[in-house]
């Protein structure tokens, strides 16, 4: 797909905890729902997809971003957060894309990758 045919469609922010973390990533998840116009994903507490941790997801539009994003600056209380737009490439971004805040994990990028079948 060709950069300049790429079109954000809205973005999604995946929050990292641990069992130590739980608590504080639990509170952020509540204060982002009453806060904002967002979708809150479920809880996965154990690594999923690309994400080599416990997380969870919040889907936002791009109207949102500049509420969100510096919200998260200031109220993250020490967890990492990546935040990637939705341009239908996954690949690109989760990496290319991606922004993080606190520290950037490695994530699982061959999960996000199409397999092709050999006879096609």
């Amino acid at each position: 797909m060709k950069e300049e045919s790429l079109n954000i469609t809205g973005f999604h922010a995946h929050v990292y905890f641990d069992s130590a973390s739980f608590a504080t990533a639990m509170s952020i998840r509540e204060e982002l729902g009453n806060r904002f116009n967002v979708q809150l994903g479920r809880s996965h507490e154990k690594p999923i997809g690309p994400h080599p941790k416990s997380m969870y997801q919040v889907a936002f539009p791009s109207t949102e971003f500049a509420q969100i994003v510096p919200w998260l600056m200031l109220h993250r209380q020490e967890l990492d957060i990546l935040v990637h737009p939705l341009t239908g490439d996954d690949v690109s971004d989760h990496t290319r894309f991606a922004l993080w805040l606190g520290e950037k994990l490695e994530l699982n990028i061959d999960s996000l990758r199409k397999v092709i079948p050999a006879n096609e």
